[in-house]
This record gives structure tokens, C-alpha cells and sequence, in this order.
């Protein structure tokens, strides 16, 4: 990706540097913090529900991607974002005026109750599961397939080889309202070996 920021060009002109970078940077953080968010907010999730846990072992191919998907409405790693009215508009029965400042809030979009049945259930198995962990349209996170694929393979050989897993002191999370991910999740578990 980094080599195709590097040499891509708008209108036939190589992007400055600075685009460049931008577009660099923007990538690194999307896919890292996405990702780091996601694994550690998953894996404090199953802890707390072991019962999903359970199912999710019993058939880790088979519930990966849809395990991923409610980890990511769940936890949501990118909590809000500010956007800039473009024109007026009524939202929800308020009126916007052009150059108005929007924040939306996936993690509360993510646990809408006329969207989710259940929405602060954390359920595996949930289908569908239209979350908004990752933005919508042409502000769609760029580091959400590197995450997805991420997540899937982490979560998918730990659910198949955990014997035991427990939360084993408190959590420390990150001081942060954009991405309020985990800095540290203490914990202990025990893995078959690898078959």
C-alpha cells in the first residue's frame, strides 16, 4: 500500500508529499488501531462471556467471521468522528445548517435498539449485523480489511486450541475518546497444542 500511495497520481500528477504521508499515515493508524483495539476489546469480551467463548471453540471456522463482525459492533475501536455539513439537511427531525459540526458516535449507532435485537448483548452468532464499527461510505476506514483479517486469524487459533482463559486483575484502558481501547488486560490461559 505504501508503494502505491508513493507513486499514484491524481489528474496524471504524482500527490505531493504531503498527501503522501497523509495517506500514509492515515493507513498505519486505521490498521493499527483498529486492529489493536478490536483484538484487545474481543478478547476482554470473551472473557466476560465465556459462554460465547464456548461456542465460538466448538466451530472456529465456522463462527470467525461473524465472531469478528460482533466483536467489532461490540467494541467499536473508533469510537466518533466529526464531520462538516455539507448542506442543509434535517437529521432525526433537526434541522442542520451548511457548515454545521456533526459528531457521530458509532459505538451508541452500534448498539441502536431499533437496529440490534439486544444491542448490548455481546452474541457471536449474530446475523445480520449491519455495525458501523468501521465508518460508512467514502469515509470507510482503509485499515478495515487489514483488521478484519487480523482479528480473524488471532481469534480463530486461539478459540481452537483454549483449554482456559480468566481475567486476572483490572484493566487499564486507554485515555482516549476517539479510539477508548484496552492498554492492558491481564490475564492467564492455557492452549492445546497445535494439531
Amino acid at each position: 500500500l505504501v508503494s502505491l500511495f508513493a507513486n499514484a497520481k491524481v489528474d496524471g500528477e504524482p500527490m505531493n508529499e504531503i498527501d503522501t504521508m497523509g495517506y500514509c499515515l492515515v493507513m498505519f493508524i486505521a490498521g493499527h488501531e483498529t486492529t489493536r483495539g478490536g483484538l484487545t476489546g474481543g478478547m476482554k469480551a470473551l472473557l466476560d462471556h465465556p459462554d460465547q467463548l464456548a461456542l465460538w471453540a466448538k466451530d472456529p471456522e465456522g463462527h470467525t467471521k461473524r465472531g469478528v463482525e460482533e466483536i467489532l459492533r461490540y467494541v467499536t475501536p473508533v469510537n466518533t468522528m466529526a464531520r462538516t455539513v455539507a448542506e442543509d439537511i434535517e437529521i432525526g427531525g433537526r434541522p442542520m445548517s451548511a457548515g454545521d459540526r456533526l459528531g457521530m458516535f458509532y459505538a451508541s449507532a452500534n448498539r441502536d435498539e431499533d437496529v440490534f435485537e439486544e444491542p448490548n448483548a455481546f452474541r457471536i452468532d449474530r446475523h445480520p449485523n449491519p455495525h458501523l464499527a468501521f465508518g460508512i461510505g467514502e469515509h470507510f476506514c482503509l485499515g478495515a480489511h487489514l483488521a478484519r483479517k487480523s482479528m480473524a486469524a488471532l481469534f480463530r487459533e486461539f478459540v481452537s486450541r483454549v483449554e482456559f482463559a480468566e481475567q486476572t486483575g483490572e484493566e487499564e484502558r486507554t485515555p482516549s475518546n476517539l479510539v477508548p481501547g484496552l492498554k492492558r488486560l491481564p490475564m492467564r490461559y492455557r492452549l492445546r497444542p497445535r494439531a
